[in-house]
């Protein structure tokens, strides 16, 4: 069903009040929902607006506000009090912009959050101020590590960012095969997974999403992907949460800033930065394959042709519920 970008952000925004969200933070939800609707990543935008108000059902929302529990000139660590991921990690990323562009780097933890979302959104925030980003998130333990079926650690989304001429160069990817959100939204929808990315309680492969919420999802990468999603988890727990933190809360965030003038000029930085990108973008592409492209190539020329558009495409029976919720409200 199609909706216009503004009036989705603000639908977005009057279900996040409705739930008692401050009108800040629950603008802060909205940008970063609407922004993966924007970049095609249908999951996390308003179907996953469902899912949290689906959690704050169960558990209410939360009362207290983000605080700063722990401060050095070059760090911070920040008290999610069971916020929702995308307002604590985008407080988190203020800091650490703030005291890399004082000291020429800083690192800034986050706990007891959930729902960090899309990490690019942060690691392109620092790299507008031409910072250089790494970024990690963990979650519950939904994900098998490789040779297993049980799971151990989260989906752990990992970011790196860096500032260019033009786009900033940002890869930003999760470590397990399929992300919590595809599993919900295919349950929502009644549609199936693909074969071979998650486990049934039982521990055989199933393709069913209920099963696979009551089992476990196949990390991303073989051996190698397993590896990464395992440092996540870790870096997750120097952020001050439990190595597997309960069932859709307490995540751990952090994110380490770094001004490339530590090394040389921001200027000189940026030119090579570009001219890589360049050198990759004009790599032959494998027989009948598309043009070859650089990580957040995909993502920034999505974004401009909806922005262009001014609409976006949402299953019917989500924009049904938010706005009963909103109805609801009064």
């Amino acid at each position: 069903m199609k909706i216009s970008v503004e009036d989705a952000r603000a639908l977005a925004s009057k279900v996040m009040q409705a739930y008692d969200s401050s009108p800040e933070y629950a603008g802060l939800i909205a940008d970063h929902l609407i922004d993966c609707e924007l970049r095609g990543l249908h999951y996390g935008g308003l179907p996953r607006l469902v899912s949290i108000v689906e959690r704050l059902d169960r558990t209410g929302t939360p009362k207290r506000a983000i605080e700063v529990a722990h401060e050095t000139p070059v760090s911070a660590r920040l008290k999610g009090h069971d916020n929702l991921g995308y307002v604590v990690a985008y407080k988190a990323t203020e800091i650490a912009i703030r005291k890399c562009q004082a000291s020429g780097i800083a690192m800034v933890g986050a706990d007891d959050t959930w729902y960090t979302g899309m990490l690019s959104v942060f690691a392109e925030m620092a790299a507008a101020e031409g910072l250089v980003t790494m970024i990690a998130s963990n979650a519950s333990p939904w994900v098998a590590p490789h040779g297993a079926v049980d799971g151990r650690f989260g989906t752990n989304p990992i970011c790196f960012g860096f500032p260019s001429q033009g786009d900033p160069i940002i890869w930003d990817i999760g470590t397990s095969s399929i992300m919590h959100a595809e599993v919900v939204l295919a349950k929502r929808l009644g549609q199936p997974l693909a074969e071979g990315i998650a486990f049934d309680a039982a521990g055989q492969p199933t393709t069913d999403p209920a099963a696979a919420l009551g089992g476990a999802f196949a990390a991303w990468g073989g051996h190698k992907g397993s590896g990464l999603g395992h440092v996540v988890q870790l870096l997750g727990v120097m952020a001050g949460s439990a190595p597997q933190p309960p069932d859709l809360a307490g995540f751990g965030f952090l994110i380490v800033a770094m001004r490339p003038d530590l090394m040389g000029p921001e200027v000189d930085f940026r030119a090579q930065v570009a001219a890589y990108a360049e050198a990759v973008r004009a790599a032959r592409p494998v027989p009948g394959g598309p043009p070859v492209r650089m990580p957040f190539d995909r993502s920034a020329a999505v974004r401009r042709e909806r922005l262009a558009a001014g609409v976006i495409d949402v299953p019917e029976g989500v924009l049904e519920r938010l706005r009963a919720i909103v109805g609801a409200a009064g």
